[in-house]
């Protein structure tokens, strides 16, 4: 490969993308407020420097050869990542600007946190559009993440990953629960619940989506010998509240999850008789971002959505 000509600069690769553009040496010394021998003189050291006249006569006046037209847009991709290059971050002024954010989050979050988050944003940047992405099986956040993708990604983590920025949104302990007139509520005073009815009860469980996602419940259990009795998996958790309303089945996850149906099911809730770790929810993002005025501003949204949700 050869070695880069000495003295070429970011000026010179200017003129040679005026040139292309607007075919004629006196526009573009006027466009860059330039004598006209000075645009002609860069004319002809480009000419040296690709070993191609680059413009030449036609019916109408001067016209691209083939090489210099394949120069064109190479010419303007330097210009503009020279450009980004020496950006100055701007603030971002939600109330005025347009940006597409993406955010991923699993089902099992609090039934109102996405939807409060979504009303702060289109109250506070109402000209953005924001997507929200599911975290299914065979998902690469971190991946997504890295590359730009994906902005930010809300759920529970054991041990996220050391390299993301991350900060701590909530904690929710785990509860189970179960329709308030079924069967064993109805024979039970008490809002505890023994370790053998805990085990052989019939359970609802989320079908596990991610390692370590929803799999909590089971893998702690399993650390300690035991074994629930699972019957029914989902992978749709926000169905299970419906069937929990028809059935016997009983239900462990989250208090924060259960806050909102317990408002128009009748369902009852127990003590778990397990000594779980709390799920404890986590917003992570990539260093690309971590700057950028605009994902400040929404990680600011998405804490304040957190806080509200743990003062309700």
């Amino acid at each position: 490969m050869s070695a880069l000509p000495q003295h070429l600069d970011l000026h010179l690769i200017r003129i040679l993308y005026l040139l292309l553009v607007e075919k004629n040496v006196s526009r573009v010394a006027l466009k860059l407020n330039q004598p006209q021998p000075s645009i002609s003189a860069s004319l002809r050291k480009l000419r040296e420097l690709t070993g191609d006249p680059l413009l030449v006569r036609g019916a109408r006046g001067m016209v691209p050869t083939q090489h210099g037209e394949s120069l064109l847009a190479p010419a303007k991709r330097i210009l503009d990542e020279t450009e980004n290059l020496f950006l100055k971050k701007a603030p971002f002024v939600p109330q005025e600007e347009a940006r597409t954010f993406h955010v991923a989050a699993p089902d099992y979050l609090d039934s109102q946190f996405l939807p409060n988050l979504v009303a702060l944003l289109r109250r506070g940047s109402p000209n953005s559009r924001i997507k929200i992405h599911s975290l299914g099986a065979g998902v690469d956040y971190v991946r997504l993440l890295s590359d730009g993708d994906m902005d930010l990604v809300i759920a529970n983590w054991d041990e996220p990953p050391e390299h993301l920025h991350m900060s701590k949104l909530f904690e929710d302990p785990i509860i189970c629960v179960m329709r308030a007139d079924c069967p064993y509520a109805l024979r039970t005073d008490s809002d505890k619940m023994t370790m053998d009815d805990y085990l052989t009860l019939p359970h609802v469980a989320p079908t596990q989506i991610l390692p370590g996602y929803m799999g909590v419940i089971d893998d702690y259990l399993e650390r300690q010998g035991l074994q629930r009795n699972v019957v029914v998996e989902s992978a749709y958790f926000g169905l299970i509240p419906s069937m929990l309303a028809q059935t016997d089945l009983v239900l462990t996850t989250g208090s924060q999850f259960v806050h909102y149906y317990e408002k128009q099911m009748s369902l009852k809730r127990y003590t778990v008789p397990v000594k779980f770790p709390p799920m404890r929810f986590y917003q992570l993002w990539h260093e690309r971002v971590h700057q950028a005025p605009e994902h400040k501003w929404l990680r600011e949204q998405v804490s304040a959505a957190a806080k509200a949700l743990t003062q309700k």
